[in-house]
């Protein structure tokens, strides 16, 4: 049996918990006998949603109430503990006596914390436990990264004693079957929606308000070329903050944004069949969720070259350095041209192709029964 340790549920980490959804399903799917634990959501939600007291209170959900869950899920003797989120790495030290294989999706807040610069600085309590996350994953038996960029980023800070954690990369699949749509399964969905007109032309982004995602960036870029476009410009994910809004105001586009804060596969697949482009200049990022899932639904994707980005979208976007919003304005307008629209939604497909869930699953199940020929 394999046993999956999985994200808090209050913390909404929504990418996480669709990570969690995938290799419990894709086990199943393959005859895998699995479990999936996560902490229990008990006093972290006695205070406010996302303020301190609701933090520290759940800290005791964590690091206390799951310790017991834990010690119950391991007297059951799993073959294999896998540790589906790098930030909960300090449970490996409980798991003494199984094999530990983490999954590290990025290091942007341990590398905050060492002082580097991620867009994720780090408090005094966030350095300690980021030091705490570093220390269990030094005690996993392999650290498994979502992109090449993440391995490398693991490979500088995490010790590697005897050839111990082994560190490799296995990238993410899509966590949803995003594909092309007939024009009128697109349309229906889209008329449901409101602010979105099928027949309008529309730039997407997805993703949140956090700094690293640049939203001010995807702002300053929309309105170099709003007008000439002759387009709307969609933020999936967070609504947006009054410091973005403001910023719209004042670059003279607030009648262009459409906000869709939530919004179920199905609404995103039909958003990115129909969007003229994503825009996605992120800072960092793990990996990028979305530049596939856009190329997996044939819309050209526009979007930073920097870490793991121009790796995962590869031939299939046109890239540009975060700062180089004068670039990336160009490139959009450049997609006017219905040859050039046609030759990057045709790339785009082309590369998502390469972005296999189940081809994600084999590796990891071949990884386990590397620790433990039982599996």
């Amino acid at each position: 049996m394999v046993l999956l340790i999985g994200n808090y549920l209050p913390d909404q980490q929504q990418s996480m918990l669709r990570f969690n959804a995938m290799m419990l399903n894709g086990l199943r799917d393959i005859g895998q006998e699995v479990e999936l634990i996560r902490p229990p959501a008990f006093f972290g939600t006695i205070g406010a949603l996302g303020s301190t007291i609701a933090k520290w209170l759940a800290y005791i959900d964590k690091f206390i109430l799951f310790r017991v869950r834990l010690w119950r899920a391991l007297a059951r003797k799993p073959a294999v503990v896998h540790i589906c989120d790098h930030s909960n790495a300090m449970f490996s030290r409980a798991c003494r006596g199984f094999p530990v294989v983490a999954t590290c999706h990025d290091l942007l807040a341990v590398r905050g914390g060492l002082g580097e610069s991620t867009d994720c600085p780090a408090s005094r309590s966030g350095k300690v436990l980021q030091r705490w996350i570093v220390s269990g994953l030094e005690r996993a038996h392999a650290i498994r990264c979502i992109s090449d960029a993440t391995a490398d980023d693991a490979r500088r800070i995490v010790k590697v004693r005897e050839g111990i954690p082994d560190i490799a990369t296995i990238e993410v699949g899509l966590n949803y079957p995003y594909q092309k749509l007939s024009d009128a399964i697109m349309g229906e969905r889209l008329s449901r929606i409101n602010g979105v007109d099928a027949q309008r032309r529309y730039v997407i982004h997805v993703g949140s308000n956090l700094r690293r995602k640049n939203r001010e960036g995807v702002l300053r870029i929309f309105a170099k070329c709003a007008v000439e476009l002759d387009a709307k410009m969609i933020f999936v994910g967070d609504a947006l903050n009054e410091s973005l809004r403001a910023l719209a105001r004042e670059l003279g586009i607030t009648e262009r944004i459409v906000e869709i804060p939530k919004a179920d596969d199905e609404t995103l697949e039909a958003l990115y069949n129909g969007a003229f482009a994503l825009l996605f200049p992120s800072r960092f990022e793990g990996f990028g969720w979305p530049i596939i899932e856009a190329q997996a639904c044939g819309c050209p994707v526009v979007c930073s070259s920097s870490g793991p980005m121009g790796q995962v979208a590869g031939s299939g976007a046109l890239l540009r350095l975060p700062a180089d919003e004068e670039g990336f304005a160009a490139d959009l307008l450049k997609l006017k041209n219905p040859d050039e629209h046609a030759r990057w939604s045709e790339r785009a497909l082309k590369n998502s192709k390469r972005y296999s869930s189940a081809e994600m699953i084999a590796k990891y199940r071949a990884l386990y029964q590397s620790l433990a020929p039982s599996c």
